[in-house]
């Protein structure tokens, strides 16, 4: 929770600063890539507030009407900002720059003005561009780092299985939103520049064009994600056998009846087991051989947060059931 804290506040700040800035070099130069990447930091900046909020509102203690928690806050927030920040700012960047390609949107302006002063307008793109590479370079750094020790503290291959398994949506988040921030700024930068030296706004309308897509491709990556966990995911495969293993091999059970997981937060799953034990054991036998399994699945995996398991009653079958 904490790291993933201190990526969002680390996205904030840079994406704040930098929509102030682009919005800035937008109004000198009314170039269309300005345009799309100012959309696209203010949703950038948009997203982190709704993050923190998310992060804030899982964090509750579970109450009556909610009694596994809020950890499927930070799920929804996620989600939100996929679909309606990252939809809208990709939507608007896309429009603007059809409009320019077509001829009926801003095009860029080779002299800006200031004060009464006359200046070269692209390089006030160019300051701006690469002062807000800096900004996102500095945000990536961090949300690079906190996805790194969790793929290294998980076992995970890399990035790409860390994408499709990780329950932590407000990093993956911020990563991704660092991600494309970065390749937009280099497209604006490459169209700008292009326009610059050939005199053609093709390039620089294309920018726009490009950054609008790319946000409308992530848009739908993330909220393709967030959904999986909001519909109520279980661990991977492969854990899940582990902890089947586990049960199936303690020494007083007979078999593993049903054998269910399921997300409630980042780092926070719900295991419901129901074992036939062997016949000969008491009650309170039984209660001792529960509380240590229970122990033993939450050492398997510390990201289970509560473990239920229920004694089947029936014949036993001298045998013990098999994880799938």
């Amino acid at each position: 929770m904490a790291g993933s804290k201190t990526v969002v506040l680390a996205a904030l700040f840079a994406n704040g600063a930098i929509a102030v800035l682009k919005f800035g070099g937008f109004l000198l130069t009314q170039s269309p890539a300005m345009l799309s990447e100012t959309y696209h930091s203010i949703s950038d900046t948009g997203n982190q507030v709704f993050l923190l909020i998310g992060l804030r509102y899982g964090g509750k203690d579970p109450t009556r009407s909610h009694p596994f928690g809020y950890g499927k806050a930070q799920f929804f927030y996620s989600f939100l900002v996929s679909v309606m920040l990252f939809g809208i700012a990709g939507w608007e960047s896309a429009k603007h720059g059809f409009e320019a390609l077509t001829g009926h949107g801003r095009v860029l302006s080779r002299q800006a003005s200031l004060l009464g002063y006359q200046f070269p307008g692209v390089w006030v793109n160019y300051s701006v561009l690469l002062g807000g590479i800096a900004f996102e370079s500095y945000a990536f750094a961090k949300a690079y780092a906190e996805m790194k020790r969790q793929i290294d503290r998980h076992g995970w291959s890399g990035f790409r299985e860390a994408f499709s398994r990780t329950s932590d949506t407000t990093t993956l988040t911020a990563l991704t939103e660092d991600t494309v921030a970065l390749l937009g700024l280099v497209f604006a930068l490459v169209g700008i520049f292009l326009t610059e030296q050939t005199g053609d706004h093709v390039y620089d309308a294309g920018a726009a064009l490009l950054i609008g897509f790319l946000l409308m491709g992530f848009a739908v990556a993330l909220a393709w994600e967030n959904k999986r966990l909001l519909l109520g995911e279980s661990l991977p495969k492969a854990d899940e056998k582990e902890l089947r293993r586990v049960i199936a091999e303690w020494p007083e059970v007979s078999e593993v009846v049903d054998f269910r997981t399921v997300y409630f937060g980042p780092n926070d799953v719900v295991v419901t087991a129901d074992v036939a034990f062997r016949s000969e054991l008491d009650t309170a036998s039984m209660d001792e051989a529960i509380s240590a399994l229970e122990d033993a699945l939450r050492e398997a995996n510390p990201a289970l947060s509560k473990v239920y398991v229920e004694p089947e009653t029936g014949v036993d079958r001298g045998e013990r059931g098999t994880a799938d």
